[in-house]
């Protein structure tokens, strides 16, 4: 009841429309909404707009439809026709797509199929849009990885071609795999290509035979060679082996023969079986792979029945029994056949009737004839072989042979024949032996033949004939030999048999082909004609009178002057002795011919630096405008032509430096024809003149210290000019030093002296000092040395150089003067030491200091020290005389803190010691030193004598420091000083140690200074 109460739409659809980018090779769908109960099976329907506008079915019951390239241009419908459940139609809806575009190409799913071992065959698997499979390009690389970055990365292993399989080669094992695949339209439109890699690196294969196969003829006697492919990385030392079959499916026996080995010599063993090679391939690390075998389909067969050997033995004598023996091949042996022959000595032969085995007896008949036998071959399936025979036996039982008489006969000139007449008896006559020998007027004896005639030649003239006659039985015994000597051989009369001239060219020197007879040839006489026709009458008087006289021996060298021309030859044959016979006249058969063009010794000449010649000899007629071309060929062997150099000079250019250059010469004929063009040798390397260097010459002075330089001379050429400025490398230098003089002197190198300038050493002095000098240029190449010699070198000046005191710069120190001589060997140079003031420029002598160390003392507290060093040569020359100085000499650190101490303090005493004796030279003994005291303040001195038990104490000595007041040391002595107050008042004193004296001297000196008012010279006086 609730389903009667609805009725069901008529179907029908609305929204009908299509999806998708209307592109040929995509992929659209058609959509609709449906109305009109359950949808059943509507109808789907694709049509392809035609040229006329109709509509063409195309795909039905489809809602996807792929476009192709027939689409391309054209408008696709589709017709959505509802159907419901029951099958009822409604009314059908369409929609019609813009027209379908051409797709670029493209390429998708590129893959890369098939397994990456090694040998393997791979190929390249794409959808291809816009364009065709067949049409596009695949390229192979190798990659070190997996990851694709640019194809910059990889290795090619093939080029880009239209195949897409590959089969990989053995040098992309442990590479990965990739393939470049390039979509090309049938226009030639290309699209961007893809890359596919493989999904691991590729992999050995085991050891295999890609193919194994056996060439040869299967029969016995043959040769069979195995022949087989090997992949699996680089082939060891694989195994072979031979087999033998009696079926094809048995495992066989090997045939030992031929183990190891690629080749089997088949042998009788194989005959009906079959034969298998088998391969068991080894790689070079080991690895054994899969053995394969051959077997040939065919079974060997026998070779064609043969007898290898076939001989007759046995005496030829009657009642001894012959007997053939032989050495078959070919199969098994059946019945084969024999025939015994017998032969007369006229060669007649006749068969032994019944005499069919390979033994025969001889009979009484057969005395006096020869026997052999024949033998065929027969297989044991019946094939026979070719007949077989073997020689000659006999004749039979003969009687002892003889020759009872022997005459010779014919004539006996040169050009006869000569026989014999000999009379024979013992039995029948076998093949007798007869020896020609010519004998000579010296006894010389020589052996010509063993025919039966001897035909006389010119070397028989004059000698005589033996014949030695040897009578032989049929059965081979011989008898005595019998000979006959002839007259002496005439000779014939001279006569010219044969002449012919050759076929004659420009420039070959004819022989004519003559035969003379007539004894010894003597010297002939042969005439040489030339004519522009060819006579018909080959008379003497006619040809002498119409042609060219032009030789008259027996060759003839021909000439352009020859070519288009006949030649005669006339020839009168002369014996020795001087008999001439009938003249003899040839012609050629055809004018001369011209050569044709050629050119010989084609080389070049170098007139001078700069020109090259071009030479060669022209052959061939008359030469016409040749061709001359002038050709650079560079260090990497390429060859170019010089544009205008088309004669035969050349000169070089800069553009040929460095290369070589070849003459080129095309003969051409004065009638047009071209011949090949030859060219020469290549030059040398064209390189510019060498560089040279005329002269050396030194700048600076020949003396020691002094600098040498020398200064090379250029050519004033304007070739030497322009290669010095433009092709110039580099200079080398080389100094020696001599040794020795006169004729032992030489030169020694000085190793480190390679520059321009050389600075004269002490060494040098009295000895000459060499430079010698190359320039080498861009080519590589050096000068000639030049070299220059100086003067013995002389001793420079005296200097002395680097002049320095050293020393601590305290009064207590010892000071030394070093400086650098120079100036020959030194002498007696000259050393004052001097004091200087600070700020005055008096220099004041220390006396008795010349020497090169100098103790100081407290006299040189402020001062500066100055040495003056005067250089002087040994041979007493003086140099100038420098001077250098110290810092102010200062106190000794120890000493200046202990007499701070005491002018701080500013009254002092010290103990001290007189010496009652003043003599200076007198020893000092203690018992002439008394003890004092020696007051010091900063207003007066006093030196006071202590007083005893008995007396007071005494001055001895007071004093202010006012002037003439100073203190002198003793440079002797250094504990001795002297107080001096006036010129009546001084004090002789003495301490203990000079630490001691230089304390009190400076103590004083500095409570007085402000009254010191004297000279330097008064204040610094130094008592001797």
């Amino acid at each position: 009841m609730y389903n009667d109460r609805f009725c069901k739409a008529t179907p029908s659809v609305s929204n009908v429309h299509v999806l998708g980018d209307i592109v040929e090779d995509n992929i659209i769908i058609g959509k609709g909404k449906y109305f009109g109960g359950r949808e059943g099976l509507s109808k789907l329907q694709w049509y392809r707009e035609k040229e006329n506008g109709e509509f063409l079915l195309v795909l039905s019951d489809s809602m996807e439809y792929t476009l192709t390239k027939d689409d391309v241009g054209r408008h696709i419908k589709f017709v959505y026709t509802p159907v419901n459940l029951e099958g009822q139609e409604g009314e059908s809806a369409c929609t019609l797509t813009d027209a379908v575009k051409k797709a670029p190409p493209k390429v998708f799913n590129l893959k890369i199929v098939g397994e990456a071992r090694e040998g393997s065959k791979v190929s390249a698997s794409a959808t291809v849009t816009g364009g065709t499979e067949g049409s596009s390009r695949v390229q192979w690389y190798k990659a070190s990885s997996s990851e694709f970055k640019n194809e910059h990365e990889l290795e090619a292993l093939s080029t880009s071609k239209v195949s897409k399989t590959f089969r990989i080669p053995l040098g992309a094992v442990g590479y990965y795999i990739v393939a470049k695949f390039t979509p090309v339209a049938p226009d030639g439109e290309i699209g961007e290509p893809a890359y596919a890699i493989s999904d691991g690196v590729v992999e050995t294969l085991p050891p295999s035979l890609n193919f194994l196969t056996v060439t040869g003829e299967f029969c016995e006697g043959q040769i069979l060679t195995g022949s087989y492919g090997y992949i699996g990385g680089h082939e060891g030392k694989s195994l072979y082996c031979w087999h033998l079959h009696e079926t094809e499916d048995d495992e066989g026996s090997p045939a030992s023969e031929a183990s190891g080995s690629l080749q089997y010599h088949v042998s009788k063993e194989a005959i009906g079986k079959f034969v298998s090679f088998k391969c068991t391939p080894i790689r070079d690390d080991g690895i054994v792979g899969e053995a394969r075998a051959f077997i040939g389909k065919d079974r060997v067969t026998p070779g064609m029945p043969t007898l290898l050997s076939l001989e007759v033995t046995g005496e030829a004598i009657e009642g001894k029994t012959m007997a053939a023996s032989k050495r078959y091949w070919g199969g098994e042996e059946g019945d084969t056949m024999f025939r015994w022959i017998l032969a007369s000595s006229d060669g007649t032969e006749k068969e032994i009737e019944g005499a069919t085995s390979s033994l025969y007896t001889l009979k009484c008949d057969d005395i006096g004839f020869y026997i052999f036998v024949l033998c065929k071959p027969v297989r044991n399936d019946g094939v026979h072989g070719s007949l077989v025979s073997t020689k000659m036996i006999g004749p039979i039982i003969p009687g002892p042979p003889t020759c009872q008489s022997l005459e010779l006969a014919g004539s006996m000139v040169e050009g006869g024949r000569l026989t014999f007449h000999a009379e024979y008896t013992g039995g029948l006559r076998g093949s007798c032996i007869q020896e020609w020998f010519r004998l000579h007027g010296d006894g010389r004896k020589e052996k010509l033949t063993a025919d039966e005639y001897l035909d006389l030649d010119l070397a028989d003239v004059d000698c005589r004939i033996e014949l030695v006659y040897t009578p032989i039985r049929e059965d081979g015994l011989q008898g005595s030999p019998r000979s006959v000597i002839s007259d002496t051989i005439l000779p014939g009369e001279p006569k010219g048999v044969n002449l012919i001239l050759p076929e004659c060219f420009e420039d070959n020197e004819i022989s004519p082909i003559k035969t003379y007879f007539g004894g010894k040839e003597g010297t002939g006489k042969y005439t040489w004609f030339r004519n522009k026709e060819k006579p018909d009458n080959l008379e003497f008087d006619l040809i002498a009178a119409s042609s060219e006289l032009v030789g008259e021996t027996l060759k003839y060298k021909l000439s352009l002057d020859d070519v288009g021309s006949y030649l005669v030859l006339y020839w009168v044959p002369t014996r020795y002795d001087g008999k001439t016979g009938d003249p003899v006249m040839a012609i050629t058969d055809d004018p001369v011919m011209a050569a044709f063009p050629s050119v010989s010794d084609v080389h070049l000449e170098q007139k001078n630096s700069d020109i090259y010649c071009g030479l060669g000899i022209y052959y061939g007629g008359y030469e016409g405008s040749s061709l001359y071309r002038w050709y650079r060929e560079s260090s990497d062997g390429t060859r170019i032509h010089i544009d205008g150099a088309d004669s035969v000079t050349y000169e070089v250019m800069d553009a040929d430096y460095s290369c070589r250059l070849l003459f080129g010469y095309t003969p051409v004929r004065s009638d047009g024809i071209t011949g090949e063009e030859k060219l020469s040798e290549p030059s040398d390397v064209i390189l510019p003149e060498p560089l040279k260097i005329e002269t050396l010459v030194f700048k600076g002075n020949q003396v020691e210290r002094e600098t040498l330089t020398v200064i090379e001379q250029i050519p004033s050429s304007e070739v030497q000019q322009h290669i010095w400025n433009n092709y110039k490398n580099e200079m080398k230098y080389q100094w020696f030093v001599s040794s020795g003089s006169g004729e032992n002197q030489s030169f020694e190198p000085l190793a480190t002296q390679c520059s321009r300038s050389y600075k004269v050493r002490f060494e040098d002095i009295g000895r000459c000092v060499k430079c010698e000098c190359f320039v080498t240029d861009v080519f590589g190449r050096s000068s000639e040395l030049v070299s220059a010699v100086t003067a013995p070198i002389l001793a420079g000046r005296p200097k002395i150089e680097k002049l320095e005191i050293e020393g601590r710069g305290f009064h207590t120190n010892l000071y030394a003067v070093r400086g650098t001589y120079s100036g020959g060997k030194e002498g007696k140079s000259k050393i004052q030491w001097l004091r200087s003031m600070v700020g005055s420029p008096d220099l004041i002598s220390i006396p008795g200091e010349i020497g090169r160390m100098y103790e100081a003392n407290v006299d040189d507290v402020g001062y500066r020290l100055v040495a003056i060093y005067t250089p002087v040569r040994e041979d007493g020359v003086e140099g100038q005389p420098i001077s250098v100085s110290t810092e102010p000499i200062a106190v000794e650190p120890e000493i200046y803190k202990e007499v701070k101490q005491k002018l701080d303090d500013g009254s002092v005493k010290f103990e001290v010691l007189c010496d009652k004796d003043r003599t200076p030279k007198k020893a000092q003994v203690m018992g002439h030193l008394e003890r004092r005291v020696l007051e010091v303040n900063r207003k007066r001195i006093k030196v006071v004598k202590p007083g005893s038990k008995t007396s007071f104490p005494t001055t001895e000595v007071r004093g202010a420091y006012a002037p003439p007041f100073h203190v002198e040391l003793y440079r002797n002595d250094q504990h001795r000083f002297k107080i001096v107050v006036d010129g009546e008042s001084e004090v002789d004193l003495m301490v203990q140690t000079r630490h001691m004296r230089d304390v009190i001297i400076l103590t004083i000196r500095g409570l007085a200074q402000k009254f010191n008012s004297t000279s330097l010279n008064t204040l610094l006086k130094i008592e001797a």
